[in-house]
């Protein structure tokens, strides 16, 4: 992942992303600390997962396959606090046979609050291994790299 809002000389901003999703915060996000909870956090990713890979409009997993998440590593920058929304950027760090590594970013009021690291498997739902990505996917993947 690029590096952060804490390094004043390559600051990492939204707009280092294609793809863009909005959520906002609820109340019962926060914890007993006043600022949302870091379990929250993961959902968040998850909301800019979701658009790219199961976007109705642009579907990308094959018939009878789906997308489930092999690895994910979340780094916590600042804290987010309610009320508000955040900003999560998403992109395509690299492309495999039958992964996918996503690069993500939260931010809130322009600051990056965490960065993430996922790679998605591509698996066939009858026999739950890995299923390569057809050529047409890597196509509309590369388009967000």
């Amino acid at each position: 992942m690029p590096d952060d809002n804490r390094d004043t000389q390559t600051p990492l901003a939204l707009a280092d992303f294609p793809l863009r999703t909005e959520s906002k915060l609820r109340y019962a996000d926060t914890d007993r600390q006043g600022h949302v909870n870091n379990a929250v956090f993961s959902t968040f990713l998850e909301d800019g997962r979701v658009e790219l890979l199961y976007d109705p409009a642009r579907p990308l997993a094959a018939p009878g396959c789906s997308f489930v998440i092999a690895r994910l590593t979340l780094d916590f920058r600042n804290e987010i606090t309610w009320p508000g929304k955040v900003e999560i950027g998403t992109r395509i760090a690299s492309i495999g046979r039958s992964s996918i590594t996503l690069e993500q970013a939260i931010f809130q009021n322009q600051r990056c609050v965490a960065t993430a690291s996922t790679v998605i498997v591509h698996v066939n739902g009858e026999t739950r291994r890995s299923s390569p990505i057809a050529e047409t996917t890597l196509h509309a993947l590369q388009a967000l790299c």
